[in-house]
């Protein structure tokens, strides 16, 4: 089945490609036939040629955005776990804090981030606060769906060996939840992305701390909509790293003994 199998994992790779291909070359040959300016709608030539020009800064720009994304994914993911823990030792825990939990899943970033931002007096600190808002409630979520998604009969036959609690979270409740973890994983990966650049928008910080979404309202200001358009595909190349990184993740921590990710192989 090996065969197989790096034949899908070949389509899985080659099929998306072969769209956005064909899609950027509609684009380009609409945007041509139509003499469409490129203040309005630029061509994939003109991105590209803003990308390879403007490139040094962009790239500044970009590592600052990630750097904020990968700090609060970072601290979504601890406080996450460390909160699904502590919610699935109680079910009167979970049923008291789980709505406030969900409260922050609800609330919109842009309606808090001003108060975070006046608040915190570091900018990349405060930045990173309204990141990891947005990207915690998947962690918390999908980790206490997995710690509690235990097989009965496997519990049933911890609680006949009389093993400890402790004994139970490692060996039995923390391996059922992996598949959930990484899903929360995927998730918060890109959420964090968002909620970075959500943030950015609205402290409006530049100068050495300017991240993507400085660059795309300074092009918006200046009408320079190709610079805008090389900076949100920045963005998007990012998360789609980031989601590709979280996948790679789970297939190597699940690949070998997992069925989610043995029935994909076969």
């Amino acid at each position: 089945m090996r065969p197989l199998a790096q034949s899908e994992t070949a389509m899985t790779i080659a099929a998306p490609l072969m769209v956005g291909l064909v899609i950027v070359v509609i684009w380009e040959i609409a945007c041509r036939s139509a003499h469409i300016p490129v203040f309005l709608f630029p061509k994939p030539t003109d991105i590209a040629a803003t990308l390879i020009g403007d490139w040094p800064t962009l790239l500044k720009a970009l590592g600052m955005t990630l750097r904020v994304a990968l700090q609060a994914f970072a601290a979504a993911i601890v406080i996450g776990t460390l909160i699904a823990f502590l919610f699935v030792q109680s079910r009167a825990i979970e049923k008291s804090f789980f709505p406030y939990a969900v409260l922050l899943q609800v609330t919109p970033v842009v309606a808090i981030a001003p108060l975070i931002i006046i608040l915190v007096k570091n900018t990349q600190l405060a930045l990173t606060i309204c990141a990891t808002v947005v990207a915690l409630f998947p962690i918390i979520s999908n980790t206490t769906l997995g710690l509690r998604s235990v097989d009965p009969g496997l519990a049933n036959l911890f609680r006949m060996n009389r093993a400890g609690r402790l004994q139970t979270l490692f060996r039995l409740r923390i391996p059922s939840a992996l598949p959930y973890f990484f899903g929360g994983l995927r998730i918060s990966s890109g959420l964090a992305l968002i909620g970075a650049v959500v943030a950015e928008f609205v402290a409006g910080t530049g100068g050495r701390s300017a991240g993507l979404a400085y660059e795309i309202l300074q092009s918006g200001f200046q009408l320079d909509i190709s610079r805008m358009f090389a900076a949100l595909f920045l963005i998007t190349l990012a998360g789609v790293g980031l989601f590709t990184l979280m996948t790679g993740l789970s297939k190597l921590a699940l690949a070998h003994w997992h069925e989610s990710e043995l029935g994909a192989e076969t």
